[in-house]
């Protein structure tokens, strides 16, 4: 639910972006009213942008507070495998370091 969520945001995104560049380079060779206008939906863009940021944001700190309460769960439910398996990771990355 959340990967599709991110998906279609960072799609909205890459539009947003594309959509103000254009606009932008049109602004370029724009004079007066015309150019007013641009520069009015240029910052539209630029808010609506910022909208899509925060939901990103929220949906990240959702997800990982997802992942954190699932881990938690883990490690109440198996104490013994929890360590075991930090033990396991601390060896394996301190291997990789002396090994350099």
């Amino acid at each position: 639910m959340h990967e599709s969520n991110l998906k279609t945001v960072r799609t909205d995104m890459k539009s947003l972006i594309k959509d103000a560049q254009d606009l932008f380079r049109e602004a370029t060779s724009a004079t007066g009213i015309k150019a007013e206008d641009l520069r009015n939906r240029g910052l539209d863009l630029l808010d609506t942008a910022m909208v899509k940021a925060q939901e990103v944001q929220t949906a990240a700190l959702e997800t990982g507070k997802e992942i954190a309460g699932t881990a938690d769960d883990y490690v109440q439910e198996n104490p013994w495998r929890a360590v075991a398996i930090a033990a396991g990771v601390g060896l394996l990355a301190g291997m990789l370091i002396a090994r350099k």
